[in-house]
């Protein structure tokens, strides 16, 4: 009796290059993708300041300092606080609090429910675009596990399986190691299957406890690596950004696309052309400069942006050349000027 197996699902390279797949919704600009992230960081050291403030931004939909926020719904599971620390740290902040912004204090564990009322609360708020659990330790079953590593890669891997599938980004809060590591990805607490599993890793560190100053560490799979130097400011309690390799505004939309979207609304009709032809017309109406390559890649990485905006991309090949369409599909949830 032969052996029976599945064979390979395979796509070779140029299919590969030229099929337009999905591309990761941000839900603030070059930093938090959807998908499941982390945030470490030692006891008291300002995370949960941080997470009121970045879910007060995203349900706000402004933006978080240079980075531009995806306007929705945004849950904050609380799990260490009471209401009452919440209300007085919402009015140190802010004065005027959305009604998309939702808090809790008291969640079951992932082996006891917690995905179904996650579930719940989405199928109730279809918006949502954000969802941070402070901490992560609190939803965490009881391991009978004898490999930590496999415990935790599985347990979160419930998590982002959530977030894929609605389209969202789950941020969990989670404490480091005692030790100092050279490499700051190395100070969580638990083992790699934490840092393996999600989509993004922030570490958030102060070298006393007493400082004001603390250093962002961002590294991720769809996120230049970065740090960022923050200040809290002891009468806001805001985490103010000093210092970032971005000097201007971050968009949702890359500047390649938004020049794009601008064109199409000039000039009011359709376009079929090559890359070439598509960069030099750009050029004759508007002056911006764009080399085809670029824009052809630019095209294909993020044509679900150039849809938020109105505007249908395809590309098709003839003989030896490569032909871009864009067609009006309606009115993007932005519109023009991003």
């Amino acid at each position: 009796m032969g052996y029976e197996y599945t064979p390979l699902t395979t796509i070779d390279g140029q299919t590969l290059l030229n099929t337009q797949l999905e591309t990761p919704r941000f839900v603030v600009s070059s930093l938090i993708p959807m998908g499941l992230h982390i945030l470490g960081g030692a006891p008291k050291a300002g995370k949960s300041w941080l997470m009121l403030w970045l879910c007060l931004c995203v349900s706000k939909g402004e933006n978080l300092w240079n980075y531009q926020c995806r306007k929705g719904t945004a849950l904050y599971l609380c799990l260490e606080d009471s209401y009452e620390r919440i209300q007085s740290r919402l009015l140190d902040i802010t004065e005027d609090a959305p009604d998309n912004l939702f808090f809790s204090i008291m969640a079951c564990s992932l082996e006891d429910g917690l995905t179904e009322q996650i579930e719940y609360f989405l199928r109730e708020h279809p918006d949502t675009n954000l969802i941070v659990i402070d901490t992560l330790q609190n939803i965490r079953g009881e391991s009978n596990n004898s490999n930590p590593y496999d415990n935790d890669y599985r347990e979160l891997t419930v998590l982002r399986d959530i977030a894929y599938k609605h389209k969202i980004a789950i941020l969990c809060v989670h404490h480091l190691r005692k030790m100092k590591d050279v490499d700051p990805m190395n100070m969580l607490s638990g083992t790699t299957g934490l840092s393996g599993v999600v989509d993004t890793v922030f570490i958030l560190d102060r070298e006393q406890r007493t400082d004001s100053r603390a250093t962002l560490f961002c590294t991720g799979r769809d996120i230049e690596s970065q740090k960022l130097v923050l200040e809290l400011d002891s009468a806001t309690h805001i985490w103010k950004l000093v210092s970032d390799s971005a000097a201007e505004e971050v968009k949702l939309i890359d500047p390649v696309i938004q020049t794009v979207a601008d064109f199409m609304l000039f000039s009011s009709v359709d376009f079929t052309g090559t890359a070439t032809q598509l960069a030099e017309a750009i050029e004759k109406a508007t002056g911006a400069v764009l080399y085809p390559a670029v824009l052809s890649k630019k095209l294909m990485k993020h044509h679900g942006q150039l849809s938020e905006l109105g505007w249908r991309c395809s590309f098709k090949r003839s003989r030896n050349e490569k032909f871009i369409e864009i067609t009006r599909v309606a009115v993007g949830k932005y519109g023009s000027g991003g």
